[in-house]
């Protein structure tokens, strides 16, 4: 089974935001999947994706708090300044977080760690709304038509 289709986000607020539940509940197709994989792409250059602790809000906050104080707003090394402070710092950590995930799938569910979650990574103050495009691919129960 092949699957490929786009996932809009709603927008966020600067921050890292678990998005595993809106990316699961657009694909119900993966409960056909008995083995497969998942790539998930986001399609701007300001944001990223992260998998990453799904359990405490503490360890978004800290993400966010490193990344500003690594990435600084406002430095007078930057030369990208036509769409506000934000942006190119935003590009750097999108870069440095990656534009996609690889997730594997079994048993119809996708086969993450006990704290694992799907992170937005929105590094604009206002991103506005993101698109995904996800790609799903494996084998189906047996019997059931690929």
């Amino acid at each position: 089974m092949w699957l490929q289709r786009e996932i809009r986000l709603e927008p966020r607020p600067r921050g890292f935001h678990l998005v595993t539940r809106e990316v699961l509940g657009a694909l119900p197709e993966l409960a056909q999947l008995e083995v497969g994989l998942l790539h998930l792409l986001i399609r701007h250059t300001s944001a990223s994706l992260a998998l990453n602790e799904n359990a405490s809000p503490d360890v978004r906050r800290d993400f966010e708090t490193w990344f500003n104080q690594a990435v600084p707003e406002r430095a007078g090394y930057w030369t990208h300044t036509l769409e506000g402070p934000d942006d190119m710092p935003a590009h750097v950590k999108a870069a440095l977080l990656g534009p996609s995930l690889m997730l594997p799938v079994g048993r119809g569910r996708l086969a993450l760690g006990t704290w694992q979650g799907i992170y937005l990574c929105e590094h604009r103050n206002r991103g506005g709304a993101r698109s995904l495009v996800a790609t799903a691919w494996g084998s189906t129960a047996a019997g059931d038509a690929d």
